[in-house]
């Protein structure tokens, strides 16, 4: 049985209409296809042996470039990579190449394969981004919803070792409207999906994990998000802030469904302070080139 009042805080279907729902769903799917359409790149990527899950890379030049890895949302059970390229051309305009990422579906896929999936899709750009146009010293991660967890999971420490990674590999991180601690979630309707106990939920929580210097951070999410998704926002940024530079930005007007599309805007806040976030990293690269 579900905590009706968990319920209430982590039901973000119902801060919109069904009808909006539908309507930026399409969208997401709409506005890929057309931000992608003759845009350079390379296609159906396997990343990761073992799951056989791909990964698309979209805006590259003849020199290389930073990176920003869109990580998809769904609550961890719906959605896929081709709807998570709209910010692709806008970020080309900028010089920046977006990588857009599956990975498999609970509940068929427990969360831990989620995570350990996402994590081997942010090894194959530093490993083999260069040969597609990528530089592996600029990697910049970002989701919305599932996809803000998971790019949790990817600004904590402990993972990058065994993979043959740098634990800076990754360089920046952009989680929008995401979940951090999982153990509400035990009490909640996503356990259907998920199938968590408190333990498992404590491990998988980047909140909890979050004990250490890691990457620079804009952490974001929609003033009309859901209680428990705004609540949590702050949680992260509070204490990803005691170690590591970040900044929270509550985005107006937006929900929890539209605020990703911002980041096909270049007029919107929240692309700006990607391009920024993104332009930093080039800034450091290029000074650190230039040490003798």
């Amino acid at each position: 049985m579900s905590d009706p009042q968990t319920d209430v805080e982590y039901n973000v279907r119902n801060t919109v209409s069904p009808e909006l729902f539908d309507e930026i769903i399409a969208e997401y799917l709409a506005r890929s296809e057309s931000a992608v359409r003759g845009l350079r790149g390379f296609t159906d990527i396997y990343y990761d042996p073992h799951s056989q899950q791909k990964l698309d890379v979209w805006g590259t030049s003849d020199e290389p470039r930073p990176v920003f890895v869109a990580i998809h949302g769904g609550y961890w059970r719906a959605l896929s990579r081709h709807h998570t390229a709209f910010m692709a051309r806008a970020l080309d305009s900028e010089g920046i190449a977006t990588v857009t990422v599956d990975y498999g579906l609970a509940p068929e896929t427990p969360l831990e394969e989620i995570v350990r999936q996402v994590r081997a899709a942010v090894a194959w750009v530093y490993h083999h981004g260069a040969d597609h146009g990528l530089d592996p010293d600029r990697i910049v991660v970002g989701g919305s919803s599932a996809g803000g967890h998971l790019t949790g999971t990817l600004m904590v420490p402990g993972w990058q070792q065994p993979l043959g990674l740098p634990e800076n590999v990754v360089r920046g991180a952009m989680p929008i409207s995401g979940l951090f601690d999982l153990r509400p979630l035990v009490d909640s309707f996503a356990n259907e999906w998920l199938g968590l106990d408190i333990e498992r939920a404590r491990a998988l929580s980047p909140l909890l994990l979050a004990d250490g210097p890691g990457p620079t951070a804009v952490i974001a999410v929609a003033d009309r998000d859901g209680a428990g998704f705004r609540t949590q926002t702050k949680r992260f940024h509070d204490a990803w802030a005691e170690h590591s530079a970040c900044t929270l930005l509550v985005v107006p007007d937006r929900n929890h469904y539209d605020i990703f599309l911002d980041l096909a805007d270049p007029t919107t806040t929240l692309n700006r302070a990607l391009v920024r976030m993104i332009d930093g990293l080039a800034e450091r690269h290029s000074a650190a080139r230039a040490l003798p």
